[in-house]
């Protein structure tokens, strides 16, 4: 079609474009760009130092509380454990025969227990305990569970002279509230490895970290001196924060893993971090996010309001553009109107003789394309005549049966199995089950061929025999496998055909050879003429164009290889039945 030539007309026109951008500018991207610009850094600067000042303030008045509790255990187990008259009696008590006097110690040192723990409130569980004995307990002011073995207390701190345990369930029999505990030595004459062990009171664990105070959801962490976690309050963290390692050295705050990290360091030397989501952490600024997209909302419906003006005003010529653009799409030879504007004038004049060589040229490259392929195809499969091959095949296995050699009869067997899948006029679209019958059969020739210097294994699920694949699909990649890939002795070929999901299928052929290196895995993917001269035939090339021919963009080819071990070839292509397919 030749091309069509404009001339101008005599008659004035206006660029739409100058027209378009201007009033764009004033209507919508200006107002925009202003209020985005002027509001958004001091609105986000405001709203994150407000919500960290929070948040810091809160974590250090609960940090200054659990300080508090740590130091009260110290004080109370330094009464029990060096306070000279309840020690006194303690001594006592553990080497006194008599059973009177040593029921009169026991309760002496009862009502001391008592009298303490009475006066101190935030003290729960107080037991005298000697580790390591069948009965550790020997004086408590409520019952202690009878597993009870401070050898399976989680480690907090070391500090003045105590072990310090927790957070962890109480040892107390009828509670299961979480505490921390303390276990100090008892310092008295002639005794040995008897400890006083202290627990904090119920709920006094549960006060001071509380959630409230923080006015978002947050987590607790607990690190002890070690710089591991003993206590997370929620257990969706991610494995990497649960499970690595926390130095005291760290910044006060810090950001990853989709969190925000703020940590307080005691003098004690454990660390309590308080952990926000970003989502959680960045809600305040989301809604003034908001805000702003329903400001820019208002601003673009202005905007629209202001382009249906410019249509009505100037767009006009673009709705008999349209027009023209429909009735080409129908009849390609009905002559353009013009619009008596010069870019949409120029643009109708091109576009007809742009569409129709488009057009022409695709329909010339899909029609190559696919006649292209199927040759090649078609030339692979029907090299010789295989009703004539046949014939003749079939006349000598007769013969063979008839002379009685069985070997021979059975060497032509295979190969007439063989030849009447590769040869045949069925289908080139198979089934996966159909494929391997066909593979053994020429994996058995080839061992009879080979004096049985190799073994096969073939490994296929249930589920993807009824898939359909290309046929003749993966004999090439077992021959290159045979002839070069088996060592010299104890030569292997697996074949494994599996479905890595409901979608997808996965076919690997490996042998046991001398291997390549991973710049020659590389080459042969990469370069088609290179398989034939590095001596793997058409093998591979051919397997390349038949997975394009079928599968397009959507199948993978792999080869991993590896010098003195062997090479796989991995196929990956969607799952497709027969009809999926178009011969």
């Amino acid at each position: 079609m030749k091309s069509r030539i404009f001339q101008r007309k005599p008659r004035a026109t206006s660029s739409l474009r100058r027209t378009l951008v201007m009033y764009l500018i004033i209507g919508s991207l200006l107002p925009l760009a202003l209020l985005g610009v002027i509001t958004y850094y001091s609105v986000y600067s405001i709203l994150t130092n407000k919500i960290q000042s929070g948040i810091s303030a809160t974590l250090n008045q609960e940090g200054a509380s659990l300080e508090n509790t740590i130091d009260n255990l110290d004080f109370a187990s330094k009464q029990f454990a060096l306070d000279g008259q309840i020690v006194d009696e303690l001594a006592l008590f553990l080497h006194e025969t008599q059973v009177y006097k040593k029921s009169q110690l026991m309760v002496s040192i009862n009502e001391k227990i008592n009298l303490v723990n009475f006066t101190n409130p935030d003290l729960g569980l107080t037991a005298y305990v000697v580790p390591g004995q069948d009965d550790p307990v020997l004086f408590t002011n409520l019952s202690i569970k009878r597993e009870f073995d401070t050898k399976k207390l989680p480690p907090f701190i070391t500090y003045n002279g105590a072990s310090y345990f927790g957070p962890h369930k109480t040892m107390y029999n009828d509670s299961a509230n979480i505490v921390f505990s303390s276990l100090r030595v008892v310092q008295a004459p002639n005794v040995k490895n008897v400890y006083i062990y202290l627990e904090t009171n119920y709920n006094s664990f549960a006060k001071i970290l509380n959630q409230r105070s923080y006015g978002i959801e947050v987590t607790h962490l607990l690190v002890n001196e070690q710089g591991n976690m003993t206590f997370v309050e929620h257990k969706d963290m991610p494995p990497e924060v649960l499970n690595g390692k926390w130095n005291s050295s760290g910044p006060a705050h810090e950001v990853r893993d989709g969190y925000h990290f703020f940590r307080y360091k005691s003098p004690q030397g454990w660390q309590l971090i308080t952990a926000v989501k970003q989502a959680t952490f960045n809600s305040e600024i989301y809604s003034w996010l908001y805000k702003l997209f329903f400001v820019a909302m208002g601003t673009l419906i202005f905007a629209v309001l202001l382009a249906l003006f410019i249509w009505k005003q100037v767009y006009r010529p673009l709705r008999k553009v349209n027009v023209e653009i429909v009735r080409m799409a129908e009849n390609i030879e009905t002559p353009v109107t013009y619009t008596q504007v010069e870019e949409f004038d120029l643009l109708l004049g091109n576009f007809q003789d742009m569409k129709n060589k488009i057009n022409v040229l695709l329909s010339e490259v899909e029609h190559n394309e696919k006649q292209k392929s199927q040759l090649e195809i078609e030339k692979l499969l029907s090299q010789i005549n295989p009703h004539f091959l046949h014939n003749t095949l079939n006349t000598v296995q007769w013969l063979a049966r008839m002379n009685g050699q069985k070997e021979i009869d059975k060497l032509v067997t295979l190969l007439v199995k063989v030849l009447q899948y590769n040869l045949g006029k069925q289908s080139i679209i198979v089934t996966v089950q159909d494929e391997i019958n066909a593979l053994q059969n020429y994996m058995e020739l080839q061992r009879i061929r080979y004096d049985y210097e190799f073994e096969y294994v073939v490994h296929v699920d249930e589920e993807v025999v009824t898939a359909a694949i290309p046929r003749f699909l993966l004999q090439p990649l077992v021959e290159n496998a045979i002839y070069h890939g088996t060592s010299e002795r104890n030569g292997r070929v697996d074949i494994t055909i599996r479905a890595l999901d409901a979608e997808t299928v996965y076919l690997e052929v490996a042998d046991n050879g001398e291997g390549i290196d991973p710049e020659t895995a590389q080459r042969l993917l990469s370069e088609d003429d290179f398989a034939g001269k590095s001596g793997l035939g058409i093998g591979l090339s051919y397997v390349n164009r038949l997975l394009q021919r079928f599968y397009g963009d959507r199948k993978k080819i792999d080869i991993i290889g590896e010098p003195g071990v062997g090479t796989t070839i991995v196929i990956i292509i969607p799952r497709k039945a027969r009809e999926d397919f178009d011969d």
